[in-house]
């Protein structure tokens, strides 16, 4: 026996309703915490004002942001390139280098700041005690996600007829990678780097033991004397990471148009 049309549309749109009310209730709870004066019972703003005063704040932000741009930046300078010549050339060491991409997986954050506490001496001295020096932690945290974006937009091509096409027209090496099959896997270098951005902007363990002054830190501090504000600050981060993942969204959405 079929069902009507509009019983399938009746419940699609019950549980877009359900999933919507479990996303956004938490959020209108946090708005309604950082605007509330609990010695009044009205509403204030002081939080939010807060937070465009807040010096530590303001340079904890930028230095987030710095952060996932590197860390995206560097993560498909050495990912990317790897991957393509790993399926054209070495195609014997494709589980290798997947084995070595999903490690991070499998050992705690814990553990691998411990195990790199050594090395970072070396990193401090060459590079200095800035917090950006974390990029190089971080494309370590994203590895697994982004090995999984790529080997998709990878999986979805034919990467060994493009390259011989191009081969065949006496394009070099570095040209096959870099102009002939990246252009092709777009989509999966910004699926790559919505989930890197993502993670980068929410991470806490390594730059809480590794003592640096990142967002999900600062907003930490600020819970310990200002809950109000500490709740702005972490709704504020969110509607951020949100609105630079539908840019880069829709980025991506234009350039396929124009494709």
């Amino acid at each position: 026996m079929n069902q009507s049309p509009w019983v399938g549309r009746v419940v699609r749109g019950l549980v877009l309703l359900v999933f919507a009310l479990f996303f956004f209730f938490p959020l209108w709870s946090m708005l309604d915490f950082s605007t509330k004066d609990f010695v009044t019972g009205g509403r204030t703003g002081d939080h939010w004002r807060a937070l465009v005063e807040n010096d530590q704040l303001r340079r904890a932000i930028l230095t987030s942001l710095e952060l996932a741009g590197l860390t995206v930046v560097l993560m498909l300078t050495l990912l990317l390139p790897t991957m393509i010549w790993v399926r054209l050339r070495v195609p014997q060491a494709t589980r290798l280098v997947e084995f070595l991409c999903l490690l991070p997986l499998t050992v705690p954050p814990l553990v691998i700041v411990v195990g790199i506490n050594g090395v970072y001496s070396w990193v401090n001295y060459f590079f200095g005690g800035s917090p950006l020096t974390l990029t190089f932690v971080y494309v370590i945290l994203v590895l697994p996600f982004a090995y999984r974006a790529l080997d998709a937009a990878l999986s979805a091509i034919d990467v060994t007829t493009l390259a011989e096409a191009a081969r065949s027209l006496g394009a070099s090496w570095l040209v096959v990678i870099g102009r002939v099959v990246a252009p092709n896997v777009v989509s999966g270098v910004f699926s790559a780097a919505f989930i890197s951005i993502a993670l980068v902007l929410g991470e806490f363990t390594f730059a809480s033991l590794m003592h640096f002054d990142t967002l999900p830190n600062v907003i930490v501090l600020l819970g310990k004397g200002d809950t109000g504000a500490s709740m702005a600050a972490a709704l504020a981060t969110m509607i951020l990471t949100a609105l630079l993942l539908i840019a880069l969204s829709l980025l991506d959405r234009r350039r396929s148009e124009r494709n």
